[in-house]
C-alpha cells in the first residue's frame, strides 16, 4: 500500500518548487466550458440578455426575474472528445466519450400583485453545474532527436538559487526532498543521470546522436463544479437586476506515462534503452466568485444586458505519485539488459495554495420577432495576463511567466429560436480567442450548435447537439526539453433537458 506524506513547503515556480506548476495548469481553472441546459448550450449560450433559463443565471444573474412561475430543471450530457495530434510526422487519433448529469437546478418567483409597487417580483434560483468537464485521453508517438533525460538533468544539475543535487541524498527518503531533488533522485537512482565528483555536475546515461522512439499516453478525469445561490428581482418589469454567490469546487486526477527507446551505445559504462516514467496527479479544492448583472427592455422586442463577473479565488491542493523505470547495459556484456525500478511508493501532498483566476465582462443585446423568435448575441471580455497564483512572493516566476504570456481575450456567441407551435427550433455560434499572445500555444476556439424543444404545457424537453474545436500544442513533458504535439481537440456534446413549473 502506497505511504502518504504531506510535504509543507512552498517554494518558487524557478527557484526551487514544491510541485512543477506551469501556465496550463493555471488555464485549466481559468476558462470553462460551454455547459448547462439544453436550450442554453443549442444556443450557445447567448443568453445575456435573454434569461428565463437556470444556465442564463451564468452569464447575467438578473435572468431568474425573467422567469413567471417557479420552475425546476436537471439535464444530462454525453461528453465526445476526439483528439488528433501529429508528433515529428506522426498521427495519431484518440477519443474519449463519458456521460454526466451536468446541471440540477430551480428558481422561485415570488409577485407582489400590488400593481403600486414598482419592485413587485422578487426570485430566488439555487443551481448547480458542472462548468469543466476534464474526462479526456489522449496518446500520441513519434521519433524525436531529444530525450527525456533533459528533465532529470535539470533537476540535478540544480535550478536558480538550488545547486547541485547532493549525491548522498540518493540514499535520503523521497519524501524529505524538495520537489527538485526528489526528480534528480529519481533520475539518479534509475541510472539516467550519472554523477562527475570531479567536475560536480550530472551526465547522462542516454546515449546520444541516437533516435528516441517516444510516446505519450494521458488520461485525466475529474471537473470544475459550480454551485450558484442566485437573487434577482425587477422595476416596473421593464429593468431587471440580480446577483450571484458562486461556490467552486474542483476535483482533477491526470495519469500520464511517458515511454521512450533507443538503440544508441556507449563504448564504455552504462547505456540506458528505455525509460518509463509515470505520474499521477490529483487536484482538489474550492473556489468563490460574484456574478452583478442587469436586463432593460429598451422596447418590448429589444433588450440590452450588461454583465460583471468578479475574479474567481481558488484554494488548491496537489497530491503526486511518481515511478521510474529502465533498462541499461553495461559495457563490455552490451547483450545483459539490467531492469531498475525507481519507485518511491508514496504519495505526496504539498501545501495547498491560492489561484486567482481573471474577470469577466459580458455585454448583450436580443431582439424579440412577436413571440415567435428570437435573436441574442453576448460579447465578453477576460485578461488572462491577470491570472495569479498566491502567496505573489511564492510564486514569482509563474506569475511573471502568466503576465508575459497571456493577454486579454474576447468571446462572442450568438444564437437564435424559433417557435412553431409548441416546437421550438435553435441554433448558436460561438468564438472565442486564445488566452495567449501567440496563440500557437492554444488557438482560438470555434464552435456550432443546435437543437430543439417541445412543449407540454407545465413542463418542457429540450435536445441540444454542440460541436467546437481548437489545436494546442501538448509537451512531451512539462520541462527540460520543449518537444510538443500538435493537437487538435474536436469536441461533440449531446445535451437532454426537462423542465417543470410548480
Amino acid at each position: 500500500m502506497k505511504k502518504f506524506y504531506i510535504i509543507p513547503l512552498v517554494l518558487t515556480f524557478i527557484n526551487g518548487i514544491s510541485q512543477e506548476i506551469t501556465t496550463q495548469d493555471a488555464l485549466r481553472y481559468a476558462t470553462e466550458d460551454l455547459t448547462g441546459t439544453a436550450r442554453f448550450r443549442a444556443m450557445s449560450g447567448a443568453f445575456g440578455a435573454l434569461g428565463g433559463d437556470l444556465s442564463s443565471i451564468n452569464v447575467n444573474p438578473a435572468g431568474t426575474a425573467i422567469f413567471n412561475h417557479n420552475m425546476a430543471t436537471v439535464t444530462a450530457s454525453s461528453f465526445n472528445t476526439n483528439n488528433k495530434s501529429n508528433y515529428y510526422g506522426t498521427s495519431r487519433t484518440q477519443n474519449n466519450s463519458t456521460l454526466d448529469l451536468n446541471q440540477l437546478g430551480a428558481v422561485f418567483v415570488f409577485v407582489d400583485n400590488n400593481e403600486t409597487n414598482n419592485w413587485r417580483k422578487i426570485s430566488i434560483g439555487l443551481n448547480y453545474e458542472n462548468s469543466k468537464n476534464f474526462d479526456n485521453t489522449n496518446y500520441f508517438f513519434g521519433n524525436s532527436t531529444n530525450s527525456i533525460d533533459q528533465y532529470f538533468l535539470r533537476f540535478a544539475n540544480g535550478i536558480g538559487n538550488e545547486g547541485v543535487f547532493n549525491v548522498d541524498s540518493a540514499n535520503s527518503p523521497f519524501e524529505s526532498l524538495s520537489f527538485i531533488d526528489q526528480q534528480a533522485w529519481l533520475g539518479y537512482n534509475s541510472y539516467i543521470v550519472e554523477y562527475d565528483s570531479t567536475n560536480n555536475i550530472y551526465y547522462s546515461n542516454v546515449p546520444n546522436n541516437t533516435t528516441y522512439q517516444q510516446s505519450r499516453y494521458s488520461k485525466a478525469t475529474g471537473y470544475n463544479g459550480k454551485f450558484t445561490a442566485n437573487f434577482a428581482t425587477s422595476y416596473q418589469d421593464k429593468v431587471y437586476f440580480g446577483m450571484n454567490l458562486n461556490f467552486h469546487f474542483t476535483d482533477y486526477v491526470n495519469t500520464y506515462q511517458l515511454i521512450e527507446t533507443n538503440n544508441g551505445l556507449y563504448p564504455t559504462g552504462a547505456s540506458v534503452s528505455y525509460i518509463e516514467f509515470n505520474n499521477e496527479q490529483y487536484t482538489f479544492g474550492n473556489g468563490f466568485s460574484m456574478n452583478f448583472g442587469a436586463i432593460a427592455k429598451i422596447t418590448e422586442a429589444f433588450r440590452i444586458g450588461l454583465t460583471y463577473e468578479t475574479p474567481t479565488w481558488h484554494r488548491l491542493t496537489d497530491q503526486l505519485s511518481q515511478n521510474l523505470y529502465t533498462e541499461r547495459t553495461e559495457a563490455p556484456n552490451d547483450n545483459d539488459f539490467i531492469g531498475k525500478v525507481t519507485n518511491p511508493n508514496i504519495t505526496i501532498e504539498y501545501a495547498p495554495y491560492k489561484l486567482t483566476t481573471p474577470s469577466k465582462w459580458t455585454v448583450s443585446g436580443a431582439y424579440i420577432f412577436d413571440k415567435k423568435g428570437l435573436f441574442s448575441v453576448d460579447v465578453s471580455r477576460k485578461d488572462y495576463s491577470s491570472t495569479q497564483f498566491k502567496p505573489v512572493s511564492d510564486y514569482t516566476g509563474i506569475n511573471q511567466s502568466l503576465s508575459e504570456n497571456l493577454t486579454e481575450a474576447y468571446e462572442i456567441r450568438m444564437g437564435g429560436e424559433y417557435r412553431i407551435k409548441e416546437f421550438s427550433l435553435r441554433a448558436g455560434y460561438r468564438f472565442e480567442q486564445s488566452p495567449y499572445k501567440v496563440d500557437y500555444t492554444m488557438g482560438d476556439l470555434t464552435g456550432y450548435s443546435g437543437g430543439l424543444g417541445y412543449n407540454f404545457g407545465d413542463s418542457k424537453l429540450d435536445l441540444a447537439y454542440s460541436y467546437s474545436y481548437r489545436n494546442y500544442n501538448q509537451r512531451f513533458i512539462s520541462s527540460g526539453m520543449t518537444d510538443t504535439a500538435r493537437v487538435r481537440a474536436l469536441q461533440n456534446n449531446v445535451t437532454l433537458t426537462y423542465s417543470i413549473n410548480f
